[in-house]
């Protein structure tokens, strides 16, 4: 399970960049292509923030739609894997959007 290391890791960039400051909430933007299952990183968070300045902090994750451009037509196509088809027929696809996995945004007290 990455999920667990990821965790860990946005857990520890959230505690250093508070400066010992108690963190009260972290919100955190993950695509669905990303290959990171949000329940996974829900149900890490609270036990990778015991003991440190994030415990007890809310988890706010924001799921953005994958999305790709056709290199054929030029048109946007929304995907729920990796690769897919545009309307025009063409595998010919760019992702543009859907592969985040970024902390968008923390709360200290």
């Amino acid at each position: 399970m990455h999920e667990l290391s990821i965790t860990r890791s946005v857990v520890a960039i959230c505690a250093e960049a508070s400066k010992g400051a108690r963190v009260t909430r972290v919100t955190l933007e993950i695509g669905k292509l990303s290959a990171v299952m949000p329940e996974a990183v829900r149900f890490c968070f609270d036990v990778c923030a015991r003991a440190t300045a994030v415990e007890g902090a809310a988890l706010d994750i924001i799921e953005t739609a994958g999305r790709a451009r056709c290199g054929d037509c030029g048109g946007e196509v929304e995907l729920d894997a990796p690769v897919g088809r545009c309307a025009c027929g063409s595998a010919n696809l760019t992702i543009v959007a859907g592969e985040e996995l970024k902390i968008r945004e923390m709360e200290v007290a």
